[in-house]
């Protein structure tokens, strides 16, 4: 997606580390306009598929989601990180690991939210190392729904998350693939 594109060469940050700060339009604060277009070209993606609901995990993915489900006109659903009195009942839940924080999360999922009947996609504003997507795929797997596949907003390609979920046979999108980058320069497929 050229906008997005555009906006992370004028607008992101390289830090060490392989970090890409995208805190002033995607994550931190949200270029409302251009997360629109993005749920557009994520719906536009995913035309015909069948989707029923968007998943994603709190909280950086929330706003992508929530802007891909309104283009779909379907729900939103986030995985919550953390154990919290108004999730009760059922749940689905599995282990992920934050790159970004360096830590595990057990996100969970009431399970009255996602059921047999449901065709989910995927939805995370970054794709590294593929931690978030494959603990929702197996949240996924856990209901009985069927996957339609993962939408991002960047993937960084020259880690193995992207690779690894397509070798699984999972259609992984990403808006902006990134094939290599440093603290200087970042190179784009």
């Amino acid at each position: 997606m050229d906008l997005l594109i555009e906006k992370i060469k004028t607008d992101g940050k390289l830090l060490p580390g392989n970090i890409l700060k995208v805190g002033s339009f995607l994550n931190h604060m949200i270029d409302s306009d251009l997360m629109a277009k993005i749920g557009d070209e994520i719906a536009r993606l995913y035309e015909g598929t069948g989707v029923t609901k968007v998943l994603t995990i709190e909280a950086s993915g929330i706003a992508v989601a929530l802007a891909a489900g309104m283009s779909m006109h379907v729900p939103m659903i986030f995985a919550k990180k953390h154990a919290t009195s108004n999730i009760s009942g059922d749940i689905y839940t599995a282990i992920v690991h934050s790159y970004t924080h360096g830590t595990d999360y057990h996100v969970a999922v009431e399970a009255d939210l996602l059921n047999k009947d449901d065709t989910v996609l995927i939805v995370d504003d970054f794709l590294a190392n593929g931690q978030a997507i494959k603990g929702l795929v197996k949240i996924v797997e856990m209901s009985g729904a069927r996957l339609a596949g993962a939408a991002v907003c960047i993937e960084k390609g020259f880690q193995k998350g992207g690779d690894e979920l397509r070798s699984m046979g999972i259609r992984v999108e990403s808006l902006a693939r990134i094939k290599s980058m440093s603290d200087t320069e970042i190179i784009f497929y």
